[in-house]
């Protein structure tokens, strides 16, 4: 029997499929020792649907809980990347695009002080009812200096359950002891940066 010679509703493997299935797509699986149909959506890969990165563009001095203003999604230099949905922001508050388990990181890659600082934090905050925030993780340190200037960068993150787009955010914050403390940022490099990737579903 040849295909030629077979109905069009036959599995025949004669065409290929030349792109990733439809969810509703169907494949056929013996469950048991019996043969049935299932959607792809059932049997696919999850894989990392979103990688993204910001960064605040111009640095300040002094605390901020959390940062509010000068933050861009990464769009330079040559060679950067993100994959999938944007994160984003409103007046320092991060809106995720889908549901699921993300890596939240926070760098805050230069802070430069003139003087003794008993402490440095850069913090993730999240909130799961669009309301109240409460600290995810934090990194801190203190500095101290015999003169000059004194550099130090730290790094923070943590895993945050995303149920729902509407009340699952996050802000970063910077505080420190001394109001002369500096966090550096830059709109063609990232210094002071947030990462957020998608790791599977909620």
């Amino acid at each position: 029997i040849t295909n030629a010679k077979l109905a069009q509703d036959i599995i025949s493997g004669e065409t290929a499929l030349t792109a990733e299935p439809a969810d509703t797509d169907e494949f056929l699986v013996s469950d048991a020792g019996t043969l049935k149909r299932v959607d792809y959506s059932y049997i696919k890969g999850g894989g990392i649907t979103v990688a993204d990165h910001w960064r605040l563009t111009t640095g300040f001095t002094g605390n901020a809980d959390p940062i509010t203003s000068n933050l861009e999604r990464v769009d330079a230099p040559s060679g950067y990347g993100q994959l999938g949905s944007a994160m984003t922001e409103s007046s320092g508050v991060f809106t995720f695009p889908s549901t699921g388990y993300y890596l939240v990181r926070f760098t805050a890659g230069q802070t430069r002080s003139g003087g003794d600082n008993r402490y440095l934090t850069n913090q993730i905050n999240v909130t799961t009812d669009n309301s109240s925030y409460n600290a995810l993780s934090y990194s801190q340190q203190g500095l101290h200096i015999d003169s000059g200037s004194i550099y130090a960068s730290s790094s923070t993150e943590g895993i945050v359950d995303v149920t729902s787009t509407s009340n699952v955010k996050v802000s970063f914050t910077i505080s420190m002891n001394s109001s002369t403390t500096t966090c550096a940022g830059d709109t063609a490099v990232t210094i002071t940066g947030m990462t957020f990737i998608r790791l599977g579903d909620t």
